[in-house]
């Protein structure tokens, strides 16, 4: 029993993506090779960021925080996920799926805040470009993901908070593939008013707010990008946005999906296959986008690659 809200359930069963067997090894290296290539393109990202001085800007700083979000935010997900796949009975300690929830919702409305600033960044960059350095100076920058973190920790430890009164003393099986704010409350045998109340708040100011935002920032950028003369202005203008907009777009539409409607509407099943987007695919995708479509990094990993063959061509040599 666990001291902090008298609850009678000490574990959960996580039901996992799909219950057909004939689906579960198929998934498990799907989703395997997805964690692997999640795992390295966002520490190649971080990696490339912090060792090139070419990259050390405003922009690329807010990057490589993202990567390191959605690093931790796909770790603390898709381990526990995959392990369902090979298990015939996933459980989960009470402590262990309510540390889950923490840590993904921080990491999870750290990514809506992160998203936001660069879409703020590439406001400033494209509208008032000779203000850049000032408004967007190391101070600021520094200010402004310390702000994330915080807006996450603050989220997280209110909707955790509430979660910690709820009570669970019927049914311990939860369906989905991790802990989940949804699929808890469902299993409440308490009332969960004040815990919907808090989610459609802090989501509201979560989704809403920087998709806000980043709709405006990007309705001024694409004035501004209208009134350059050039189409060569135009189209280097676009090309340092249209990254950000679709890890945006599939992000927030995603999110949004699973956490702006009550529960008595939403769909587990349904949010199941929403969550799959913005907690596996999402973090995937990011650097994949980034690195693909951005030109400086391009640059930056053909100059690595280049002197690493001269090094191994130098080492074969004096062999």
């Amino acid at each position: 029993m666990t001291a902090g809200n008298h609850s009678t359930v000490t574990e959960f069963i996580l039901a996992g993506l799909t219950e057909k067997p004939e689906l579960q090894l198929p998934l498990f290296f799907l989703f395997l090779g997805v964690y692997v290539v999640t795992v390295v393109g966002n520490l190649a990202m971080i990696t490339l960021i912090g060792l090139s001085a070419h990259l050390h800007t405003p922009m690329y700083y807010f990057l490589s925080n993202l990567s390191f979000i959605d690093l931790c935010h796909s770790t603390i997900i898709t381990p526990k996920m995959l392990v369902n796949f090979v298990t015939e009975r996933n459980f989960i300690s009470y402590q262990a799926c309510m540390t889950q929830l923490y840590f993904f919702l921080v990491f999870v409305i750290s990514e809506c805040h992160m998203l936001a600033i660069m879409a703020y960044d590439r406001y400033v960059a494209i509208c008032n470009p000779l203000l850049y350095n000032v408004t967007m100076s190391y101070q600021v920058c520094s200010r402004l993901v310390v702000g994330v973190y915080i807006m996450g920790l603050t989220g997280a430890s209110a909707h955790t908070g509430c979660m910690l009164r709820v009570l669970f003393c019927k049914a311990d099986r939860i369906n989905h593939y991790f802990c989940d704010l949804f699929p808890l409350l469902e299993l409440s045998c308490s009332s969960t008013y004040i815990n919907e109340v808090v989610v459609l708040c802090f989501s509201a100011f979560n989704i809403l707010a920087p998709s806000l935002m980043i709709l405006s920032s990007y309705i001024f950028i694409i004035a501004s990008i209208l009134r350059i003369r050039s189409t060569e202005g135009r189209c280097k203008a676009f090309s340092t946005c249209s990254s950000h907009i679709s890890a945006a777009a599939v992000f927030f539409g995603s999110a949004a999906f699973m956490y702006l409607q009550p529960t008595s509407v939403s769909s587990v099943d349904q949010g199941k296959v929403s969550s799959v987007f913005y907690t596996i695919i999402v973090p995937m995708l990011n650097p994949l986008i980034y690195s693909l479509r951005n030109k400086d990094v391009r640059v930056v990993l053909n100059k690595i690659l280049e002197k690493r063959r001269k090094w191994v061509f130098c080492l074969r040599k004096a062999l």
